[in-house]
């Protein structure tokens, strides 16, 4: 009788093109997920004259005013510093610059050198032609502080575009305090209470006899 069971031997062509299959199915997917891969990696940003390579800075515009085909113009954090300082002790209602540590470290430094740190309470960053700048300052009493703080805004802006050529992207104020009118006036207040004392003295020199002119009578004998 014969044997009807089958033998797993004749079944190895279908089993081979099936294994063949299935390894060219898991070689596709693999290649499809290197694919994928490779495009959600970060691309390298090509490199601009003098600027930085960071995705922020590839996303500017282009200062055709300092970068050329003919060559970069570099400005330093300190030229630009220096403007944004005296462009905002211009404004009307900016009584100072800078925050308590660095009006302290100011006065030192006028007291020694007799000389203006211009730059005080202003930090400036430049980069691939581009400034941003933060300026400390302290605001005259009675003045609307929001309006100040836009025509700093307003000047500074101006004043670095015109004299450097760098695109001015923001400029943030900080306002440290207040000077109140009593700082001003209370010094001045106090000369004419220590000088009292003495107008009585003057007035009675003044009285004092033999101060007076002789009368005309006695200057025709």
């Amino acid at each position: 009788m014969a044997d009807n069971t089958s033998n797993p031997t004749q079944n190895t062509p279908l089993n081979d093109e099936f294994l063949a299959g299935q390894a060219a199915n898991g070689q596709a997917e693999n290649r499809a997920a290197n694919q994928a891969a490779d495009q959600l990696q970060p691309q390298p940003v090509a490199p601009n004259a003098g600027g930085s390579t960071t995705p922020e800075a590839a996303s500017r515009p282009r200062n055709e005013a300092l970068e050329t085909d003919h060559g970069t113009t570099v400005i330093d954090d300190q030229v630009v510093g220096k403007i944004a300082g005296i462009a905002a002790r211009e404004v009307s209602g900016v009584h100072n610059l800078g925050g308590g540590a660095a009006r302290m470290f100011g006065a030192i430094r006028e007291s020694l050198t007799s000389s203006t740190n211009v730059q005080q309470g202003v930090n400036v960053v430049v980069d691939n032609g581009h400034a941003n700048v933060a300026v400390a300052i302290i605001a005259e009493y009675g003045v609307a502080i929001h309006e100040l703080a836009n025509a700093i805004r307003e000047n500074i802006t101006i004043a670095i575009t015109r004299m450097t050529g760098l695109i001015v992207d923001r400029v943030d104020v900080t306002v440290h305090d207040v000077n109140l009118p009593s700082q001003n006036t209370g010094e001045g207040e106090q000369a004419p209470n220590n000088a009292a004392p003495n107008q009585p003295q003057v007035q009675q020199q003044v009285q004092a006899p033999g101060n007076f002119p002789a009368p005309a009578s006695q200057l025709d004998q």
